[in-house]
């Protein structure tokens, strides 16, 4: 196993943290994510997301502080990690704080993981600002 890998994206979106939660943390309700196929409950606090490809990537719920702090552990054929989200109130929206740490289980991805995991972050923030914009221009608390 190679070293740890550490990134983090910051935010301040235009919402309150009751309304950021409820999308970040409704697994029910994931289709606004564009990096996935599908999503899979396996547990009381476990879930499996399947990529575009199908190629799925395990989760495990290790914190739940509603409206403040969602955290689990990660694990693929490719890395095991843990990923932080925090979410503040600030100035009438919410500051979002994810951090995502992984180490990669074959030296040579260690070249590309710190890239992959700032385009992931920056399209599911994407993807994020999107579905709370709908929410909104449809009038949904």
């Amino acid at each position: 196993m190679g070293k740890e890998i550490v990134s983090t994206v910051t935010a301040l979106l235009p919402y309150p943290p009751e309304r950021v939660w409820a999308v970040v943390t409704d697994l029910e309700n994931w289709q606004w994510r564009s990096d996935l196929s599908r999503l899979e409950h396996t547990g009381k606090d476990a879930f499996t997301e399947y990529d575009k490809s199908g190629f799925p990537t395990r989760f495990t719920v290790t914190a739940r502080r509603p409206t403040a702090l969602w955290a689990f552990d990660i694990g693929n054929a490719n890395l095991t990690g843990r990923w932080t989200g925090e979410f503040r109130p600030e100035d009438g929206g919410t500051r979002m704080v994810f951090t995502e740490h992984i180490t990669p289980k074959k030296p040579w991805m260690r070249l590309f993981a710190k890239g992959y995991l700032r385009r992931q972050q920056a399209r599911y923030l994407s993807d994020l600002e999107r579905a709370l914009e709908r929410l909104a221009d449809s009038g949904k608390k």
